[in-house]
């Protein structure tokens, strides 16, 4: 059996931790995985193998997280250069940039958001192909 590899991104306020074996995990591992992710108010995207928590949490605090929740998986720090991007000013993925953010949050704001970021929405979705 597979143990899960989890690619650890940093945020602003939040992280997002790609799975990067998805697809070679049981059914239980998987799971458990959104287990752990829905106790903690976090969403699971299956279309990107990732989950988000909107929790400030340092890799060493997210590793001894796993480890208190019995969780075992082989964890990976990636450090994001924090750029001069737009970011996400409302909801629930506020502070994020919108490169980031999941395809679907991105399809819900084309239909419901009619602000003054709605320029660069449009930008993120033609470049997206959404």
């Amino acid at each position: 059996m597979a143990t899960p590899k989890f690619i650890f991104t940093s945020y602003k306020k939040s992280f997002k931790v790609l799975v990067e074996n998805l697809e070679q995990l049981s059914v239980e591992q998987i799971q458990e995985i959104e287990q752990f992710v829905s106790n903690r108010k976090g969403i699971f995207d299956f279309n990107n193998y990732t989950f988000v928590i909107q929790k400030r949490l340092e890799f060493n605090e997210f590793v001894k997280l796993l480890q208190e929740s019995k969780l075992k998986a082989i964890c990976q720090d990636k450090p994001i250069v924090m750029a001069d991007k737009p970011r996400v000013g409302f909801g629930q993925y506020k502070g994020m940039t919108y490169d980031d953010i999941p395809d679907s949050y991105l399809l819900w704001l084309k239909t419901n958001y009619n602000g003054p970021d709605r320029e660069i929405i449009n930008k993120e979705l033609k470049k997206r192909r959404l």
